[in-house]
Formats: C-alpha cells, sequence, structure tokens
C-alpha cells in the first residue's frame, strides 16, 4: 500500500513540473520572437525590392564630372628656388613655364618721308622644372628665343637667336645658405651675319652658328637666397670651356682661341652670379642678372662681365611688354663693350605651380604635381 501511494505521487510531480516548464519555454520562445522580428528582415517584403543604384568608385578610376575646371595661371615666373626650398607640403616636382610672342610690321604706299615694308617676330619660353626632397633641391631652367625680320628689297635677317639651358643642386645648410654645383650651356639655333659688311650673306659668310661658340660653365660653391627676389651665387672652383665647332671658325682670337684650328678653350676661375628683381609697380618688374667670371691662370685682374636685364610691363593677362637689355666685357674676345636691346609688346602666357594661399583664394585646382 505504501508503495502505491510512493508511485502515485511522483506521478503527479513529475506532471506539475512538465506543465511549468511547457509554460517557461513558452515565455522564452516568444521573448525570442518579438526579437527576431525587430532586427532581422522581413523576408516577405522580398517580393516587391526597392533597387537603389550605387556609383561605384575605385582608386585608379578618373571621375570626369560635368563641371569643368581651368587651372589657374602663374602671374610670375620665379628667378631664384627660394619659394621652392620653403614650401612646407610634401610635394617633390615643380613646373613653371612662360611664353612670350612679340610681332612687329611696317607698310608704306606713296609715303613722301619714305619708308621700307618689313614685318618680324620674336618668340621666347622660359621653362623651369624643379625637384625638392627634404634638404635636396634640383633646379632645371630652360630658356629659349629666336627672332627674325624681313624688310622688301632684303634677305631676312635673325633679331634674336639664343639656347641656355641651366641646371643646379643645391643642399640647404640651414639660414638661407646652401651647398651648389652645376653647369649652363649657352649657345644659339641658326648661324650668325655681320650684316653690315656682307647686306646680302651667303653661309659662307657666316661668322657663329649652333657650338660655334657654344659656352659651358661647371662648378661647385654657395648660394645665398634670402628672399623670393634675390640670390647670389659664388663658386670658387669653376670652369668655363668656350666651344668652336665649326672648322670655319676656328682661327686664333676670335671667341678667345689661343690658335687656329683649336675647337675648345678651357679656363679655371671663379664665377659670381647674382639675381635680382625689382618689383616697380604692381604689374611693373624689372628682372636682373649679373655674372663675374675671373680666370686664375690667365691675368685674374681681367673680369668677365655679363649682365641681362628684362623689363616686364604687364598690360593683362595676356598682352605684356617686354624691353631687354644686354651687356657683356670679354677682354679675350673683343675688347670693347658689347651690347644688345630689344623692345616689344606682344602675347604673354604663363603656366605652372602657384603657392597655396593663392590656390585658396581663387578656389582654383591646384596643377599637376607629382609624388
Amino acid at each position: 500500500m505504501k508503495r502505491s501511494i510512493l508511485f502515485f505521487l511522483m506521478l503527479l510531480s513529475a506532471s506539475v513540473l512538465a506543465q511549468t516548464e511547457s509554460g517557461s519555454r513558452s515565455i522564452v520562445d516568444s521573448i525570442q520572437y518579438e526579437h527576431w522580428k525587430a532586427r532581422y528582415l522581413n523576408l516577405d517584403s522580398l517580393a516587391n525590392p526597392i533597387m537603389v543604384e550605387l556609383e561605384p568608385k575605385f582608386r585608379d578610376t578618373i571621375v570626369i564630372r560635368d563641371e569643368v575646371i581651368i587651372p589657374q595661371i602663374l602671374e610670375e615666373v620665379p628667378i631664384t628656388p627660394f619659394a621652392l626650398n620653403n614650401l612646407s607640403a610634401e610635394k617633390k616636382w615643380y613646373f613653371f613655364g612662360q611664353n612670350n610672342l612679340v610681332f612687329n610690321q611696317a607698310s608704306f604706299s606713296n609715303w613722301n618721308s619714305g619708308g621700307n615694308n618689313s614685318i618680324g617676330a620674336i618668340g621666347k619660353m622660359n621653362y623651369n622644372l624643379s625637384y625638392k626632397n627634404k634638404k635636396h633641391y634640383l633646379e632645371n631652367i630652360m630658356q629659349l628665343g629666336f627672332g627674325w625680320n624681313a624688310a622688301e628689297g632684303q634677305t631676312s635677317r635673325k633679331t634674336e637667336d639664343f639656347i641656355n639651358f641651366m641646371s643646379n643642386y643645391g643642399y640647404d645648410l640651414g639660414k638661407h645658405y646652401y651647398l651648389s654645383t652645376g653647369f649652363q650651356l649657352v649657345t644659339q639655333f641658326a648661324p650668325g651675319f655681320n650684316y653690315s659688311e656682307t647686306p646680302d650673306p651667303s653661309y659662307q659668310d657666316r661668322i657663329s652658328r649652333f657650338m660655334a661658340p657654344g659656352y659651358v660653365n661647371a662648378g661647385i660653391g654657395f648660394s645665398y637666397n634670402p628672399t623670393e627676389n634675390f640670390q647670389i651665387i659664388l663658386r670658387p672652383a669653376n670652369g668655363k670651356f668656350t666651344f668652336v665647332t665649326d672648322p670655319l671658325l676656328q682661327r686664333a682670337g676670335r671667341y678667345g682661341l689661343e690658335r687656329d684650328g683649336q675647337s675648345v678653350r678651357s679656363e679655371i676661375g671663379a664665377m659670381m652670379n647674382i639675381l635680382y628683381r625689382l618689383k616697380i609697380y604692381k604689374d611693373m618688374n624689372l628682372d636682373n642678372q649679373l655674372n663675374f667670371f675671373s680666370n686664375y691662370v690667365s691675368h685674374p685682374e681681367r673680369v668677365d662681365i655679363a649682365y641681362n636685364g628684362v623689363l616686364n610691363i604687364k598690360l593683362n593677362r595676356f598682352i605684356s611688354t617686354l624691353l631687354s637689355l644686354e651687356l657683356a666685357y670679354d677682354h679675350d674676345q673683343i675688347q670693347k663693350l658689347q651690347r644688345k636691346q630689344t623692345l616689344g609688346i606682344g602675347f604673354s602666357y604663363n603656366i605652372g605651380e602657384q603657392s597655396t594661399d593663392k590656390l585658396r583664394a581663387k578656389k582654383a585646382i591646384k596643377p599637376f604635381i607629382a609624388k
């Protein structure tokens, strides 16, 4: 009897516990269902999905906008590497460029005072490609110029002709002083003639041509560049080489040659170069370059002097007036002062890097800079 009662009580307890567990499980399942419903997608809504168009952009993809943005133009081409060496931006390559084209023309018809119909043009290019990496900088400058004039009754005559390439390396020593080394090549494109002696010259009457003469300067020293518009380069060890590659022009006394048939004249000495830009007015600048060279071996007191001055008057963005003056004295070539002067009004177009402040003020896209 006792066993039957004990077995009945065990069955009753199991039934009660089963009912209690079933109720708790229903509550837990209900909570989990509400949690799942709040967080996860409603799969029934995929029957009518809404498509959203996304524009993928990859790292190497060029995106072309509807709005065309034109880069700003450099107002003044720098004459010293001061701005390059003092930029805080982590850029390595910089590019500047200046292009000038000057026309002149005259026409006469039944003019009592007389005159000669003529037309001429002068084109000049000044490009600067520079590299900067921490305390190192490399400056490459290419200056080209060529001009001609054609007058009625005369052959076309050259009025301007030069090639000037310079490459300078500098290492920042602090306080605007730099260890400096570099070289310069100066020559011309076409044959030159003395029109006062040969008004209608032939090629055999030439007195110069490409690399006859050609001048190469190479040396090492120091430079001082405290401002954008002032620089002094001093090279106590500098070689000056005069090339005359035309056999017709290889005569003693011409271009400093010491004997007939000589093609290269070498000199060792000291060189000083001074660059200074004077801002006369808002759109009027005078660029000055003065160069000295003294030969250590032969008559160091006979200093070669060369001056180049360019007055640039900017009338508007594309039109400017250029007045240039070149003076030279080289005792070994001709014991007289050499002078060349040109004046013209023409088109001027500058391209290249600007300062960050100017770009932000004008809200322009920066020119291409390779990093």
